[in-house]
């Protein structure tokens, strides 16, 4: 936790001093920002106004305000496939910078990134890690902004088991995304908590379709639950689908206390259900900062050389105990 404040404080501390040195350099009157005239393409990764997307969409135009770099966001429902094929199309414009959501994995996007850096983009990666291509170009300004994914799943768990006192013989409904070779790892790290505990876990997969719009989900949850009602816990591995849960609850005729109902980032819709007791427990993973921090990242890459940053968001959790401390800031789409 210290090395994470530090990391915050040191970068805080870099962009002041940016700024004082391109002030310092100027003549008098208005000054441009320490990095106009640096292009970047950035990938909020879900639907445009999405939850958990538009988090992330804020931070990134936060960041182009303060800093004066001039950001083209590519939207894309999640749709790892889609994801490739924007950042080929982003990378024939000639960006200075991509930053990217790894969902596709390392196996789909090396190609593609390997010859972003041979053109001289630099390239970056949030919410998802994509550790061989960090480590291969973290020199050249690829770092990372986002959760440690598996550990991550995996807490969000234990925390659950460790306030329902849920455990051998007890079933769960997991409803993740462990197709994604990356992403899936926070899924797993859920299952792994679980069935560690003795938990009977129910996989099911999120097909596209709900991915991209979590309504189109009702009728699966429904149906699961109508077939397994002895379910007592259901995790939802998808911010947009966290934020549905009450819907899906209601959808299956339960109420609030009926299913101990888990999941991932907070946001407005995902607010209101926790203060109505439909969502439990939320592990937040400041998505505001997965969109602020990767343009300061480039922006520090491409004016002052500095190699890339590696930072973890994701670690607090929410439930009806805390949350009205946040309250103010997700109504503002910032936490």
């Amino acid at each position: 936790m210290l090395r994470k404040i530090l990391l915050l404080v040191v970068m805080v501390a870099l962009v002041l001093a940016g700024t004082t040195l391109i002030l310092a350099q100027g003549s008098e009157g208005p000054q441009e920002k320490w990095c106009s005239g640096v292009r970047i393409v950035f990938f909020p990764g879900g639907p445009e106004g999405g939850v958990f997307a538009v988090n992330v969409y804020n931070g990134a135009r936060q960041a182009a305000a303060d800093l004066g770099a001039e950001v083209d966001y590519l939207w894309s429902d999640w749709d790892p496939e889609r994801m490739v094929t924007q950042f080929r199309e982003a990378m024939a414009t000639g960006p200075d910078g991509i930053a990217v959501m790894g969902h596709p994995g390392e196996d789909a996007f090396e190609t593609v990134i390997d010859e972003a850096e041979a053109q001289g983009i630099i390239v970056t990666s949030q919410n998802t890690t994509l550790p061989r291509l960090e480590s291969r170009y973290a020199g050249k300004g690829f770092g990372y902004v986002g959760q440690e994914l598996y550990a991550t799943g995996y807490a969000l768990g234990q925390e659950a088991l460790r306030r329902t006192g849920l455990g051998d013989g007890d079933r769960a409904m997991v409803w993740g995304l462990l197709s994604q070779p990356t992403r899936g790892l926070r899924t797993q790290g859920v299952i792994d908590a679980l069935e560690e505990a003795g938990m009977t876990v129910d996989y099911l997969e999120i097909d596209s379709a709900t991915n991209a719009e979590p309504p189109a989900g009702t009728p699966t949850f429904t149906g699961y639950v109508a077939s397994h009602p002895d379910v007592k816990l259901v995790v939802t591995d998808h911010g947009g689908l966290t934020a549905t849960l009450q819907t899906y609850l209601e959808a299956a005729g339960k109420g609030p206390d009926d299913i101990y109902a888990i999941g991932f980032d907070l946001s407005p819709a995902t607010l209101e259900a926790i203060r109505g007791g439909w969502t439990d427990l939320v592990i937040d993973q400041q998505q505001w900062l997965q969109g602020y921090l990767p343009i300061l990242q480039i922006c520090l890459t491409e004016k002052f050389a500095f190699s890339g940053l590696h930072i973890d968001t994701g670690g607090g959790f929410a439930s009806l105990d805390n949350v009205e401390l946040l309250a103010p800031l997700v109504e503002q789409v910032i936490r």
